[in-house]
């Protein structure tokens, strides 16, 4: 009887092998890119994975303690004014309704993107699934466009009201003020709608490592291995939309709100109508002074990490400042805050 065995050859492979062999045809959900070999078309990615801020296991403990205590901040200070706009009677007026939105919206803000950062930072993983990366994508999309549409509305709000007192109230009405907010959300909803519509239409992506510490649209768009050029135009198109047209509108409401207040004779006057801009005009330029900086640092080639440190300046920082912007600026919230504390305490 011939008992020798045979010699393996090439082109048999070990068990191992053919179970690793068997996923990767059945559950070929990632393919990166390749110049010799023609991408073929995919179902779904599994997971991405986010970039960590920090590297150091001496500052993950340092880092999620004080991105935790930032968003409680943020929760607690937003949920103040919404508690104080709603509770006395002498805020009923337009400017603390949409004051009382934009808390809300900085509130959920920061509730997409933080909340995954700082369990990220705890457990050392950046792990996020397709459909989780989609949601926080979409998520973003909406309150950084609300945020946006209802600064402008404000600025708008603050024209009526300097430029045209006497027609204040017949303007601004209340089912007016309730259309601006609809109209606000229903744009936002598009864009996010948009964003999920270019990043859907993905086959194929370089990788699944993110160059954010959450799923920004922009990095998503950059791994993708097919030709993006239509949906940068698409992309850029409404960038001009949500961006330009916005801006444009506060820097317009602000060239006549400047015009009417220097037509006011006492300086009194001028000082009381101006006043009445002044946290607005901080917030504008902290909100779109921060985003023209997440712009750029995903425009210009740079670190990663110096990139994301504006992206915490936006999505973090931001909200976290403007309750503190309204309340030390604006008499009346501080007002409003020292009778809702006199009522519950």
């Amino acid at each position: 009887m011939n008992t020798d065995k045979e010699t393996p050859t090439g082109n048999d492979t070990s068990p191992v092998h053919d179970i690793t062999h068997f996923f990767t045809l059945t559950f070929c959900y990632f393919e990166r890119c390749s110049s010799n070999i023609e991408v073929q078309n995919l179902t779904h990615v599994l997971e991405f994975n986010l970039m960590s801020l920090t590297e150091d296991p001496d500052l993950q403990p340092i880092l999620s303690g004080l991105f935790l205590s930032m968003y409680l901040v943020t929760v607690l200070g937003n949920l103040l004014i919404i508690l104080a706009v709603s509770s006395d009677s002498h805020l009923h007026t337009p400017m603390y309704f949409f004051l009382s939105i934009l808390s809300f919206v900085d509130i959920c803000f920061i509730s997409t993107t933080a909340p995954k950062m700082i369990v990220d930072i705890q457990t050392q993983s950046g792990v996020i699934s397709y459909v989780g990366c989609l949601t926080q994508m979409s998520l973003y999309a909406i309150f950084v466009c609300m945020d946006d549409m209802i600064l402008t509305v404000m600025a708008y709000d603050r024209f009526v009201a300097i430029s045209h007192p006497l027609h204040y109230q017949v303007i601004m009405n209340p089912c007016f003020c309730g259309f601006l907010t609809l109209v606000s959300f229903l744009l936002s909803l598009l864009d996010s709608q948009l964003h999920n519509l270019m990043i859907l239409q993905i086959t194929s992506f370089k990788d699944v490592e993110i160059s954010s510490f959450f799923c920004d649209p922009s990095q998503l768009l950059n791994l993708s291995c097919s030709d993006i050029s239509s949906d940068n135009i698409v992309k850029y198109f409404f960038a001009v939309i949500y961006g330009l047209f916005p801006i444009s509108g506060i820097i317009f409401s602000y060239y006549k709100i400047i015009a009417s207040i220097v037509r006011i004779p006492s300086s009194g006057g001028k000082y009381k109508a101006f006043s009445t801009c002044g946290s607005h005009l901080a917030v504008v330029c902290l909100f779109f002074g921060t985003g023209v900086g997440v712009y750029l640092s995903s425009a210009v080639p740079r670190s990663p990490r110096k990139g994301a440190v504006t992206s915490v300046m936006y999505t973090v920082v931001t909200p976290m400042l403007n309750p503190f912007i309204y309340s030390l600026r604006n008499k009346d919230i501080k007002n409003a805050l020292r009778r809702l504390h006199s009522r519950i305490f």
